[in-house]
């Protein structure tokens, strides 16, 4: 497994995928892509994926190291993904064509930015 540590010089380089909220560099995210989201939004080696699907804002964090049988993962919507640093909420907003992308890949697409209704969940 590769380390997640970020030094505080990188924090500006910080991203939060907007499906997931995984956080990450920003030059991780180009070299090996969302590890949770990767097999839609293909953001690996895409610097325009990347700033559509991606982040720099967002609230909280939160360390998940088995997202499994964690309460906090499940009610953040986080269980199932990888171990971790995840944002609490994500402020952006995904383009459509993604949305519809993510969605016919069977993930049922919730905003991270509290906008979505407890219908929506």
């Amino acid at each position: 497994m590769s380390s997640n540590f970020v030094t505080p010089g990188q924090q500006r380089g910080l991203r939060a995928c907007m499906v997931c909220s995984i956080v990450q560099l920003q030059s991780r995210f180009m070299r090996e892509g969302c590890p949770n989201c990767e097999e839609f939004l293909h953001l690996a080696g895409s610097a325009d994926a990347i700033q559509e699907c991606t982040s720099q804002v967002y609230d909280g964090l939160i360390t998940l190291a088995d997202p499994a049988s964690s309460w906090v993962a499940r009610w953040q919507r986080l269980d199932g993904y990888v171990p971790g640093v995840y944002a609490v909420k994500v402020i952006g907003q995904l383009p459509e064509d993604i949305i519809q992308n993510a969605e016919e890949s069977g993930v049922k697409y919730i905003p991270r930015d509290g906008s979505a209704s407890n219908d929506d969940q």
